[in-house]
């Protein structure tokens, strides 16, 4: 302890005397240096430019492009986003697909650049069901009016429907969009809606089908026909109201024909569901009836005699 102050002390005579020799000179104390609380010191280059500041900013930067970077197509991330709607917000499509009016595209006025495929996922299976349900409940309720008719359970139907919604709702979208990329080549006018959009607004047009199912159990013929015509045309007419501001730039005979095969196929699907799903009972399920064999007219049946046999 003694040894460190003789030290201090004979630095602070050092220090003395070298004042003593320049007595012009100016003296910074070291707690001068020190910036204040609160601030934090900035290097300046002899060019005028703040270190400190371009860091932060690259650090900024980076941020930025690491939060803009989307997940691979192949990851769960990327198609989380097109789950992320709320009810409200699924029910308002669902009406704007039962309700469709003139001028009224439902991509523009629904969808808003925010496509979903959680409706149209939902809309498929809950269709799919709901046919191969229904179809079983035909049978059994036609079992009740008819006793000699045979019920077994139709568990294909559940895969046959599911097939067939799904590829409809997948395979028909695609198509459409590729013929309207290729038209947009050709017509630089046309400006086609998105894969996802497409997808979107044809799952959503099934939606109203699925009320008309359960009501073809009504074993009223006409009925059934009647209500699958209503089903039918506003379905189609909200797909056709959403296709014309995109088709109507491109050539009359191509929109025509491009339309007209969009309600064509949305015709077979319902026609053929219809017939396939609630088609006239088979033979087969129906149960044998027993003929009565008229009596004999002596009344009495008299065994016939075998044949000698020669040798």
């Amino acid at each position: 302890m003694a040894a460190a102050d003789e030290l201090a002390f004979h630095e602070f005579e050092e220090a003395t005397n070298l004042l003593a020799e320049t007595p012009n000179v100016t003296t910074v104390s070291r707690s001068d240096q020190r910036p204040p609380e609160g601030h934090v010191a900035v290097a300046v280059d002899p060019g005028g430019s703040y270190g400190a500041e371009d860091e932060v900013e690259s650090d900024k930067t980076a941020l930025l492009q690491e939060q803009q970077q989307q997940p691979g197509f192949w990851t769960f991330s990327y198609y989380q986003s097109f789950f992320d709607v709320d009810t409200s917000q699924v029910l308002d499509r669902i009406k704007g697909s039962l309700l469709p009016r003139p001028g009224h595209s439902f991509v523009r006025h629904h969808l808003r650049n925010r496509p979903d495929l959680y409706g149209p996922f939902w809309i498929c299976a809950t269709l799919a069901f709901v046919l191969a349900i229904t179809g079983n409940l035909t049978v059994v309720l036609a079992q009740r009016t008819d006793p000699s008719i045979h019920y077994s359970p139709q568990f294909h139907k559940v895969t046959v429907a599911g097939i067939t919604i799904y590829c409809y709702a997948w395979l028909v979208p695609l198509a459409l969009w590729a013929f309207l990329q290729w038209r947009k080549g050709v017509r630089e006018r046309m400006g086609p809606y998105t894969f996802l959009e497409t997808v979107c607004f044809y799952g959503y047009s099934l939606f109203i089908f699925i009320p008309t199912v359960v009501l073809w159990l009504i074993p009223v013929p006409w009925l059934q026909w009647l209500f699958g015509a209503l089903a039918l045309a506003l379905s189609a007419a909200g797909l056709v109201f959403t296709l014309w501001p995109i088709v109507r730039e491109d050539t009359r005979l191509v929109a025509s024909v491009l339309l007209s095969a969009v309600v064509l196929l949305h015709a077979l699907l319902a026609m053929g569901c219809k017939f396939y799903f609630f088609q006239p009972l088979p033979l087969e399920h129906m149960a044998p009836t027993h003929q009565n064999t008229p009596p004999h007219p002596h009344g009495v049946l008299t065994p016939t005699p075998p044949r000698p046999t020669t040798a």
